[in-house]
């Protein structure tokens, strides 16, 4: 059964709900953990958002937090993997109802910096903060049952405000949404390969733009071949298409996989 999506008035009580249960959370990651934040709308005084508390760990080791999941599961949270982010640990509280969201990453990971930097501008900007309520509670009510839409309206506003507060990151994403496949046949049309469910894709964002994609075929023996690596024209030879494989590397390593030489040489840039 889907989770109605309802936007609420700020709770004063936010606060005191995150602090108890990132106790709980820290307790259960151990000394791999370095510190814990209070990110997404509840985290704003003022702010209406979705009774739910998101929280972000910072941990040494983010292939250690697997190690945790008994824990967590004990304090009520459902592991969810990386459910769809590279390089996240992610977990829900209240399967019925909602309570919480863990998005647990590495110190370093750009992803730390962009939840804080849009936080805090919203905490500072209360225009932002009123026109952001009213997005939501409009979106709400236009999709009161599909947390997808509801999510794709709100992407306009937070690359407005990430534009705003100065972050400069990347991530990469496995390629779910519709909007992420278009992107990624409007960036190479002509060599485009259709989506395989037994192959991975991922998207490669610069701030809120997909700017690369990659085609991953995991193969016997723990091998993978990487059968494309597109790199928008504009970001050529700048270092973003040797960073992108550097994390396609990194993620195939979590994995136990590695890219064999005849993937390597089959890696283009469009």
């Amino acid at each position: 059964m889907k989770q109605i999506i309802k936007v609420v008035p700020y709770n004063p009580e936010w606060p005191e709900m995150f602090e108890s249960e990132a106790k709980l959370i820290k307790e259960a990651l151990g000394t791999n953990c370095i510190s814990i934040y209070h990110i997404g709308s509840t985290s704003v005084p003022g702010l209406k958002a979705k009774p739910i508390i998101d929280i972000l760990p910072v941990v040494k080791d983010i292939q250690q937090v697997d190690l945790t999941t008994e824990a967590m599961e004990f304090i009520g949270y459902e592991a969810k993997g990386e459910f769809g982010i590279a390089f996240r640990r992610y977990f829900q509280k209240g399967k019925s109802g909602r309570t919480h969201n863990i998005h647990v990453y590495e110190e370093g990971d750009p992803e730390i910096d962009r939840y804080l930097k849009f936080r805090n501008w919203m905490r500072s900007h209360k225009n932002d903060a009123k026109a952001y309520s009213k997005l939501k509670l409009a979106l709400a009510e236009k999709f009161p049952n599909d947390i997808l839409q509801y999510c794709f309206g709100k992407d306009a506003f937070v690359a407005s405000i990430d534009a705003k507060d100065g972050y400069s990151g990347y991530r990469m994403v496995q390629a779910l949404t519709d909007i992420e496949w278009a992107t990624v046949r409007a960036l190479c049309p002509e060599h485009f390969l259709d989506r395989h469910k037994d192959h991975i894709h991922f998207v490669f964002y610069k701030n809120s733009e997909i700017i690369g994609y990659s085609h991953l075929q995991l193969c016997p023996k723990n091998r993978a071949s990487l059968l494309m690596l597109a790199i928008d024209k504009r970001y050529r030879n700048l270092g973003w298409d040797s960073l992108f494989l550097k994390l396609l590397k990194r993620w195939l390593k979590h994995q136990s996989y590695e890219i064999d030489s005849q993937g390597l040489e089959m890696t283009k840039n469009f």
